[in-house]
Parts: structure tokens; C-alpha cells; sequence
């Protein structure tokens, strides 16, 4: 287990500051193929990998790949504009 792990958690306890590792992820970001897998823990916890997740708004992915954050934003301008469309119709009826 890496070492700035225990540090982390033990600066959280001295401060006060509850850390739930069950609600952590772990992604590591890399375009080569993972031979060897690094399990993180925190509290004795095994703190689970996922191959994307969303911070502020972006979907970041494992391999640095942004189909997913390109299809994400796209959805949502497709939402918008039906949306104006809807209210256009509505006004000129």
C-alpha cells in the first residue's frame, strides 16, 4: 500500500475530517496496458478502480480518451436546443 495513503488518513483523523473510502475511487490515468494491478486502501479498506469518473463536470477516463465527455456535452446542447425549439413553438402558436 503506498505510503501517502497512511498519511493522508492520519492527517484526516488529527483534523477531524471523516474520509469514507467506500465512496472512493481509484483511477489511474495511462495509455499503455496495465500489466500489473496496485489495490489502495485506506482505513483497511480496499478502495475500488474505476476506468472513468466525473470531477466538476468532466468525465475523465483511464485512457485519456474524451469520446465520453464529447458525447456528454453534446447530449446536452441537443437538450438545450430542443428545449428553445419547444418555447419558439409555444410563442409563435
Amino acid at each position: 500500500m503506498p505510503k501517502y495513503l497512511d498519511t493522508l488518513g492520519g492527517w484526516a483523523v488529527e483534523n477531524g475530517i471523516k474520509m469514507n473510502p467506500g465512496k472512493s475511487r481509484t483511477i489511474r490515468f495511462t495509455r499503455v496496458q496495465v500489466r500489473n494491478q496496485v489495490s489502495y486502501c485506506l482505513d483497511d479498506q480496499k478502495i475500488p478502480e474505476a476506468s472513468s469518473c466525473k470531477y466538476y463536470g468532466i468525465i475523465l477516463r483511464s485512457d485519456l480518451n474524451c469520446v465520453d465527455q464529447v458525447n456528454y456535452k453534446t447530449q446536452k446542447a441537443w437538450k438545450a436546443f430542443l428545449f428553445v425549439v419547444r418555447v419558439k413553438k409555444k410563442l409563435l402558436a
